[in-house]
């Protein structure tokens, strides 16, 4: 009963409680919605006053823009305005302008036809004129035919014939005038830059030549030399390839052999031989190969030392060292090394006094003569020997062509290869710089007298100055002096292709009348 009595009072509180909660759910839930619809009304309100105010703002930005819309739209207006009125008063000027111009050509018309109608009357008057004088001109040439008994035709060709020859006769005199002159100022600017580039380099010069004997303490060492049957001696020039002279001569032995650097190295070692005192096959061969070194390394000392003072580079090793072998070759006892080096340092300074390349003429200056120290192995002139070793060894078209014609063989590619051929002819014709034997003077004086009197119209010549120059008479009465200009540049051209000669030659040509009478 208890127990039933506490199922129904709980039952009844839970539906009491059910219902409290119910209810109360439900007026919480519609006040929720109270407050809800009032927050909606609210926020409407808020919005209407908003959409009220932004309605308003657009509305007063509608009217600024249309405002100034409209303003500018005026100000455009009236630029234009403006504008057109300036264009119409450019107009309406225009307009005036052509107006006048109108006026002006019209009046330069008038006159124009005018003055065409004045020439056109002229010009019938002048044809008029033109066939009185041609009737006239043709009456006085019938009547000067009739006076001379020589047509016009002959006339003419006879005028013509007397012209030509005053003509040429007059132009043979400016011809001759302007060579002079030339001549006079070439040869004086030449002589100018000449004694200049003498005087920046003036080095001594003194003639010298590789010797080729070598003195003995006394006659005993021959002996020595030759050793027993003659074995010393072989053994000796087997390993130089030089041929020992021993003769009569007193405590001399002579040297003969074609390669001065050979030449050398017999003479050092048959010196050192005798120094030593040891001269035996074996000691021979030692020494001799000794010396070979030693002027290997001397003949390319040299050579890089030419190079190196000269200023140049990329010159190749082997022709460095053939201009190294120049200092042991001589040319009428001028030492070749010398020689180039001198060459090099002249045709640099007449090349600055011209303007052209220093470089060239050095480069080409110091190779001139490299043909010469291998003309006794290879055939062929030593230009030309030059010439193809230069190019064999990557040197350049204008410094082969300036070896090759330095002698005159060929035509020269550039003023340095000129420059070339000067320079070499100054160094070897310096007082003191080379010699040759009586013997070989004598003959070049006779065969340069023989080639001057070959010439037709030469009297007599005379070689002087040591051969220097050359002096010419002509037969007066079959020469005139504008022949004698051109007998002096023939033979001039006849020497240098003929005769062999260091320096240059001078050709005088005199052409003299004498006129003699006796008063008794």
């Amino acid at each position: 009963m208890d127990i039933l009595i506490k199922v129904v009072l709980l039952a009844a509180g839970l539906i009491v409680g059910f219902f409290s909660a119910y209810f109360y759910h439900k007026v919480s839930t519609r006040k929720k919605m109270e407050e809800v619809e009032a927050k909606g009304e609210r926020l409407l309100d808020e919005a209407r006053k908003e959409a009220d105010t932004i309605k308003k703002e657009a509305q007063l930005e509608a009217k600024d823009t249309s405002l100034r819309l409209k303003t500018e739209t005026e100000r455009e207006l009236k630029e234009h305005r403006s504008e057109l009125t300036q264009l119409d008063k450019r107009l309406r000027q225009r307009e005036e302008m052509f107006d006048r111009k109108l006026d002006q050509l019209d009046k330069k018309e008038y006159h124009f036809n005018k003055k065409e109608r004045e020439i056109n009357n002229r010009e019938k008057a002048l044809q008029d004129k033109e066939r009185d004088y041609e009737a006239l001109m043709k009456k006085q040439n019938e009547v000067l035919e009739q006076i001379s008994k020589m047509s016009v035709e002959e006339a003419r060709t006879e005028l013509l014939q007397r012209v030509e020859n005053e003509s040429k006769f007059e132009a043979a005199k400016i011809a001759k005038r302007v060579e002079d002159e030339v001549l006079e100022s070439a040869d004086r600017k030449s002589k100018e830059i000449l004694s200049l580039a003498i005087q920046r380099y003036a080095s001594e010069y003194v003639s010298d030549h590789t010797i080729s004997t070598v003195s003995l303490p006394s006659d005993e060492m021959k002996g020595r030399i030759i050793g027993r049957e003659g074995r010393n001696i072989r053994a000796l020039e087997a390993a130089t390839g030089v041929e020992y002279i021993i003769d009569d001569t007193p405590e001399t032995v002579l040297l003969s052999c074609f390669d001065p650097v050979r030449r050398e190295i017999g003479r050092i070692s048959l010196e050192r031989l005798i120094a030593d005192g040891r001269i035996h096959p074996t000691r021979i061969e030692e020494i001799v190969e000794k010396v070979k070194k030693e002027i290997e390394a001397t003949i390319k000392e040299e050579g890089e030392k030419a190079i190196f003072d000269l200023g140049l580079h990329g010159v190749h090793p082997e022709l460095v060292k053939l201009v190294g072998r120049l200092k042991y070759r001589t040319s009428y006892g001028q030492n070749v090394l010398k020689h180039s080096i001198e060459v090099a340092y002249l045709a640099s300074v007449m090349a600055g006094e011209l303007r052209v390349d220093p470089k060239l003429a050095k480069r080409a200056g110091i190779l001139h003569d490299i043909g010469k120290a291998i003309d006794h192995e290879v055939e062929g002139s030593h230009q030309s020997i030059g010439a193809n070793i230069a190019k064999k060894y990557g040197e350049k078209a204008k410094v082969v062509n300036a070896i090759q014609v330095h002698h005159g063989e060929g035509d020269p590619i550039t003023v340095e290869a000129s420059l070339i051929a000067a320079a070499d002819a100054l160094s070897a014709a310096r007082p003191g710089a080379r010699k040759e034997t009586l013997g070989d003077y004598i003959k070049r004086v006779e065969k340069l007298e023989e080639i001057a009197t070959s010439v037709e119209g030469v009297n007599k010549s005379y070689a002087i100055q040591a051969g220097r120059e050359v002096r010419i008479i002509v037969k007066p009465e079959e020469v005139s002096d504008e022949v004698c200009a051109q007998i002096s540049r023939d033979l001039a051209k006849k020497i240098e292709s003929e005769l062999t000669y260091p320096g240059q030659i001078k050709v005088t040509v005199i052409r003299e009348s004498r006129y003699v009478e006796y008063a008794k």
